[in-house]
Parts: C-alpha cells; structure tokens; sequence
C-alpha cells in the first residue's frame, strides 16, 4: 500500500504502514492469523517447527527516512513483555498459537472507538507491560488471545497486590488465584508460565515486526 515500507532488523523485519490502518491490524487481523497458523499446524510436516506469535500493536510517530522513533521501541517492548508471555503461556496451554498486546492508544484508535467490529472491550484483558532489563517502560495495554476469555488470560499472570515483600526487598510472587473476565482489570502483571512459540509479530502504529522467539527464563520477581 502507498506510504508502506519494509525494513530487515537482522533477528527480523518491520513493516511499516499508515496508521489508519491500526483497527484493521487489531480485527480482522488478529483473528486471521490465529487461523492461518492453527491451519498450517494441522498440515505441518513431522519434524517441521511449530510456528507461534507474540504480537504488539502500536501507533506513534516514526521519523522518514528510515521510519526511526521511539514507537519501534515500543511495540517492541509490549511484545518482550511478563504480561506478553504471559498471555502466549495461556494460548499455548489451550492449543491457540497466537496472543496479542495492543498498546492503550491503538487500543482507543480500534476497539474503543468502535471500529474493530469482530472486537470489543470485554475481550481483552487490561495489563501494565513490564520488561525485566527495561526499568523505565511502564505501559498499559490490552491482552487479547483469539479463542480465550480475558479471565483464562488474567490465571496466567499477577498483579502487584498478589506479591508480597520477602528479606533483601525481593518480592516474592505468588500465583493469582482467579482471573476477572471484567476487561477494566488493572495493574502491574507478570508472567506465571514460561511462553513457547518460535516467534513474534509487532506492529508499530504503522509497523509490523517478525522475528525468532529470544531465549527467556521466568521472572524471579522485581527489584524495590
């Protein structure tokens, strides 16, 4: 499409798009990738990889001609994210191979204002995105997992009232005991399981990263 572009970051790419197209990228996208990957998992060849993506969505100003800026970064971070992983745990464990982190302002860009017609707030899961060697990104976002309700979602990560202070200030985490499917569920999460998957999807506001799945181990909880 016009105003499009395409850029190889080495572990993957970035394509970038006008960011009219946000509601689009959150429904039907999300739901159509969902598909095509379950559909190639049922003809993948033995030996073949399972293929799973983390996917972050996110609008923001990138400056020409290399479409450089901080909401790279961003998106980027939504999908590194406890909260993330998290939700790819969850898909995992239910045999979906996709889940989704929309930034609050794409959030507001699609699903909120009634744009993404397939999507509304009650199917998403609202998260802060934290990522462990990144102490200055704090972000709200909305957890999404085709095929599973926001409270399945919210059993596999934890809020910052479910840890409690343990000696040297290292919070110890203990596991949510129930998840709300009330979308306006808020707070800072962290990953309960470990996420699989071979890969990952970003979109930037206008751009869209696909690239390996990084090596992580789980959280042992966050410095005071």
């Amino acid at each position: 499409r016009s105003g499009g572009a395409v850029m190889d970051r080495g572990d993957g790419a970035v394509l970038v798009l006008p960011a009219r197209h946000t509601a689009r990228l959150v429904d039907p996208l999300l739901g159509y990738l969902e598909q095509g990957l379950r559909q190639r998992e049922r003809s993948r060849r033995v030996g073949a990889p399972v293929i799973r993506l983390r996917v972050g969505i996110h609008v923001g100003p990138l400056e020409p001609p290399h479409h450089d800026g901080d909401a790279v970064n961003y998106a980027c971070r939504f999908v590194d994210s406890d909260v993330t992983r998290g939700a790819m745990a969850a898909a995992t464990d239910h045999g979906l191979m996709l889940a989704a982190a929309v930034s609050a302002t794409a959030f507001d860009r699609s699903v909120r204002a009634g744009r993404a017609h397939a999507l509304e707030p009650h199917h998403f899961l609202s998260a802060t995105a934290l990522v462990r060697n990144k102490p200055g990104f704090q972000e709200t976002c909305w957890l999404h997992v085709p095929g599973l309700v926001p409270s399945v979602i919210a059993s596999y990560v934890m809020t910052d009232e479910e840890t409690a202070p343990v000696a040297g200030g290292n919070p110890a985490v203990r596991p949510e005991p129930g998840g709300s499917q009330n979308s306006s569920t808020t707070g800072s999460v962290h990953q309960k399981a470990r996420a699989s998957g071979g890969a990952q999807v970003t979109q930037v506001g206008r751009d869209y990263i696909a690239s390996p799945k990084p090596e992580w181990a789980p959280p042992r909880g966050r410095e005071k």
